[in-house]
């Protein structure tokens, strides 16, 4: 079985037996964000929250390992998305990813935010035009570093 089928089945269990993602993450101590994207594939989870997981969704025990096993990150099915949930990220990037990049470099020098030293979080705000979503990008400021091949 592979982390595709794994993910397939995960997502099936999860809305067969009716659990929220809080939930999956209320029983295991992680952050929604963190625990929604692992399940979906994007991060390994260590071995004993997995059997956790694994029990709630009622999947079989040889889960557990790929869960744990390193993930190919990022990969969607095509360049440009095409879910409108996530191409609107895509469409806003497009529109102010020159100038997160040139405010980073302003404020913080050459370099790139990271996204292995990384967290997101997403919040619901009211509005009086309708409710917001709030979405929080915190990832650590790594500077480029130049070194020669002799150093």
């Amino acid at each position: 079985m592979n982390r595709n089928e794994i993910t397939e089945q995960i997502v099936v269990a999860r809305l067969t037996k009716g659990l929220s993602w809080q939930q999956l993450t209320d029983a295991i101590d992680k952050p929604v964000m963190w625990t929604t994207s692992a399940l979906l594939g994007q991060h390994p989870i260590p071995a004993e929250l997995g059997k956790i997981l694994v029990e709630m969704l009622g999947l079989d025990d040889s889960a557990v390992p790929v869960l744990a096993a390193s993930p190919m990150r990022a990969g969607l099915p095509s360049a440009i998305p095409t879910d409108p949930t996530i191409y609107r990220f895509y469409e806003a990037l497009q529109v102010y990813g020159g100038a997160i990049k040139e405010l980073i470099h302003e404020k913080f020098g050459d370099g790139i935010m990271s996204a292995i030293n990384f967290s997101v979080d997403m919040q619901k705000k009211a509005h009086e035009s309708g409710d917001r979503v709030v979405v929080t990008f915190d990832g650590k400021f790594l500077p480029y570093q130049w070194v020669s091949a002799d150093s």
